[in-house]
């Protein structure tokens, strides 16, 4: 069952409009959306935190994963929508680039860039949500953190998936080495995104994709946006690989810290399954990432380190303004939702 998506400004109205017409036929719909996204990106919005355009982006990215959108499947690779597309990930890349400086580059070696990769990944980036998770954070606080989380973990693993075809020898084997682990080595029960589905229900919470997109804001929706924008597009398949090895290295201990929340909160494996199973499992994903798979590919194509950097920098920016949200609505004591849902019963 795909989610009742409700539109957040003219540009998300009027997509969700047109892909209820017949794709294989021109619509009034259709062109009035690829104006207004042409109008709004004239304005000169911020696509990290503009509503319209992030849910705009999701719904696009959507037809691509399925179980998104109620809409023909012969949208995804409909022209029009895609030329709209591009024109929006033009803009978004745009500003990830002015915002995330790459600085200077390692050595294009497999040692040199996991090292450079480890040392960016250490920096202490303030405020820690994860540690706030483990001590100070209320049931509903907690679910909140979940509810967020659900916009990728429900999809886990599927960006980075888009690079497996675009890479070859080493880095692939190691890309695919890491993705077997997160489909559950060949145990459907043991799929992480699965596994998140049961924490999900364990806390009371709709496990269903998208079931609470209209809850999240538009920093959530960069985060899973970004990286689907990385790993669909061939061209940014350095990025995408860069992504995820900061992603494993700045996982193994947060999920610690996760799982040790719930607990003090009183529930039981059903809900920290998830998390206890990330803390050994990315240990030993970090170091594929970081020296098989970016190392690799730095090695393999030294032209793309530049962007294997500023995938790796782009994850900790971006996942670190939807954690700072977060953080600083708790610590304020108000919902980081945009529509709280309380703690289910």
């Amino acid at each position: 069952m795909t989610p009742r998506i409700t539109p957040r400004g003219p540009v998300s109205e009027a997509l969700l409009e047109a892909l209820q017409t017949d794709p294989s036929a021109p619509s009034d719909q259709l062109r009035r959306f690829a104006a207004l996204t042409a109008e709004a990106l004239d304005a000169g919005p911020d696509l990290l935190t503009d509503e319209d355009l992030q849910l705009t982006l999701f719904v696009l990215y959507g037809l691509h994963y399925g179980g998104t959108v109620d809409a023909d499947d012969e949208w995804e690779w409909n022209p029009e929508l895609l030329r709209t597309r591009r024109s929006i990930e033009r803009v978004f890349e745009r500003q990830l680039r002015e915002r995330v400086p790459v600085g200077d580059l390692p050595e294009p070696t497999a040692d040199a860039v996991a090292a450079h990769l480890f040392e960016l990944t250490a920096e202490d980036g303030g405020p820690s949500l994860s540690r706030f998770l483990a001590k100070k954070a209320t049931e509903e606080q907690a679910v909140e953190f979940v509810i967020h989380r659900s916009i990728y973990t429900r999809k886990e693993a599927d960006p980075h998936s888009w690079a497996i075809p675009r890479l070859s020898g080493r880095p692939k084997a190691a890309l695919v080495e890491v993705q077997a682990d997160e489909y559950g080595g060949g145990r459907p029960e043991r799929i992480h995104a699965e596994i998140f589905g049961q924490t999900m229900r364990s806390l009371g919470l709709d496990d269903a994709y998208g079931a609470y997109i209209d809850n999240v804001p538009a920093i959530t929706l960069a985060s899973f946006t970004m990286m689907s924008m990385f790993g669909l597009n061939r061209s940014l398949r350095g990025a995408i690989t860069g992504h995820l090895a900061a992603f494993e290295m700045t996982s193994s201990i947060p999920n610690r810290f996760y799982g040790n929340g719930f607990r003090r909160l009183g529930h039981g494996e059903d809900v920290t399954w998830y998390y206890d199973e990330h803390v050994e499992a990315d240990a030993v994903h970090e170091q594929i990432a970081g020296r098989d798979l970016a190392g690799g590919l730095a090695e393999q194509q030294p032209d793309l380190l530049p962007d294997i950097v500023f995938g790796a920098a782009a994850c900790l920016y971006v996942d670190g303004l939807a954690g700072l949200h977060m953080l600083e609505c708790f610590e304020a004591g108000r919902s980081s939702l945009r529509e709280p849902v309380g703690v289910p019963a």
